[in-house]
């Protein structure tokens, strides 16, 4: 059963992390790509078109790839998580049907429009086409994150004499207290994997001198999107996220900090250090006394509770890749608001473009938001855990009994090999379209 259930969890793991690879870009492309096309409605500048129209092809290719990758993601509802399906398929089938019939139909809809019928349909219904993309990408965040929302924080429901699960109060999906924080956090990130791109990619284009005017134009526009963007995943988002933590799974808060012991008065902050688990410690920890406590209540000497004043049997089952998880999220994101700091600061004193540093830094820094990105939902998930539904449903009742961990292994092993081949796929096909980069339209 333990084995069964490993290998359940492996491949769930496997799959999501290299299908929400694609979705991070694409949310936060969208929004970027309506930028550019308001601009060339305001402007009539045809660069700005011409940008809209580059990234966008982007955009399709990585939809391209989330839908290949997503849909046998949620297969593995019904074969490796049956059970789970079955108890609570009356509640999360809601808003994953949603997303289907509402989102994703908008969001495929007009992606074709807005990539195939600019002449056909003129600028301003090009526009409307874009926005729509973008609206379609953000409601599907939404209905899935509502549904991973439940999941930690279940609401509106009653459990039937069969144990089955089924919405009392639809709208509690929707009103769901962790839901906003845990939404508009995941989309300022989405945002920041795209400014960093859009960056990179500009940064590139100036580095190798060729396309300098989109160059300059991608490396400004991600700069002043990432520095909003890398600031709101900070606060008030991340802050948000991390109250709401703190309120309803206070053991995950502790092991996310690496607080093993209960302070009578003022929780230190953890910069650096190691779990050890047999002595419940943290290792060769340099921290800074009594922050933690203002951070998360504004008093200096609140007290917040460790790991030792829960049952362990409430322990999430892996708090070193928990607490590392968290604090690789933490320690990127600080990063990333340094560079973007710098990078607006160069802007105004119109060095920004010729800041080799900044360019490079721009470039070689584009895998690390998603891998911030990653480990931030590695957070979420290695936190509910040992929960499927927490306080409600624990891991090991909702995997499929029928499914052998032979069978699973089998299948994991089809995945990562599909995938490889898959990954090098897109980095060609988005290699080929970067190397052209956008061209002016000719008159």
């Amino acid at each position: 059963m333990e084995d069964m259930l490993f290998y359940d969890r492996m491949q769930f793991a496997f799959t999501i992390t290299f299908h929400y690879l694609f979705p991070q870009l694409t949310m936060g492309l969208s929004l970027i790509i309506v930028y550019f096309k308001w601009k060339y409605l305001k402007t009539n500048i045809d660069k700005y078109n011409q940008a809209a129209k580059f990234w966008m092809k982007i955009f399709a290719l990585n939809f391209a790839m989330g839908v290949v990758t997503g849909i046998p993601m949620e297969f593995q509802f019904g074969t490796n998580w049956a059970k789970f399906s079955e108890l609570t398929g009356g509640i999360i089938g809601q808003t994953l049907a949603m997303e289907g019939m509402f989102s994703f139909f908008l969001e495929s809809s007009f992606l074709g429009l807005f990539l195939f019928g600019e002449k056909l349909i003129g600028q301003k219904l090009h526009f409307l086409t874009g926005f729509l993309v973008f609206l379609g990408s953000w409601l599907s965040g939404l209905f899935i994150i509502a549904t991973n929302s439940w999941m930690q924080h279940p609401v509106g429901y009653e459990i039937l004499e069969n144990g089955t699960y089924v919405l009392s109060n639809f709208s509690a999906l929707f009103s769901n207290p962790w839901l906003i924080p845990s939404y508009l956090h995941n989309q300022a990130a989405s945002l920041v994997t795209a400014s960093f791109v859009v960056a990179g990619i500009g940064s590139f284009y100036l580095l190798s001198k060729k396309h300098k005017d989109f160059g300059k134009l991608f490396v400004k526009t991600g700069v002043v999107f990432g520095i909003i963007s890398t600031t709101l995943v900070a606060f008030p988002t991340g802050d948000w996220a991390a109250k709401n933590v703190v309120k309803y799974q206070p053991v995950t808060f502790a092991a996310m900090e690496g607080i093993f012991e209960t302070e009578k008065a003022g929780t230190e902050i953890v910069l650096i250090g190691q779990p050890n688990i047999y002595d419940k410690k943290l290792d060769n920890k340099i921290a800074v006394p009594n922050i933690l406590s203002f951070l998360t209540y504004q008093n200096w000497d609140a007290q917040i509770k460790g790991l030792d004043a829960f049952d362990e049997n409430l322990h999430p089952t892996n708090i070193p890749g928990l607490y590392y998880a968290y604090h690789i999220m933490v320690g990127l994101g600080t990063i990333f608001i340094a560079l973007m700091i710098a990078g607006v600061v160069q802007l105004f004193r119109k060095k920004l473009y010729t800041t080799r540093w900044i360019l490079w830094s721009l470039l070689f820094m584009i895998p690390l938001p998603y891998i911030t990105n990653i480990t931030g939902w590695y957070t979420a998930e290695l936190g509910r855990q040992p929960w499927l539904v927490y306080n409600l449903l624990k891991t090991a009742e909702g995997a499929s009994p029928t499914v052998s961990s032979g069978n699973t292994l089998f299948t994991l092993l089809g995945f990562i090999g599909l995938y490889l081949l898959l990954g090098m796929l897109f980095l060609i096909l988005a290699g080929k379209i970067i190397n052209k980069g956008p061209q002016i339209q000719k008159q």
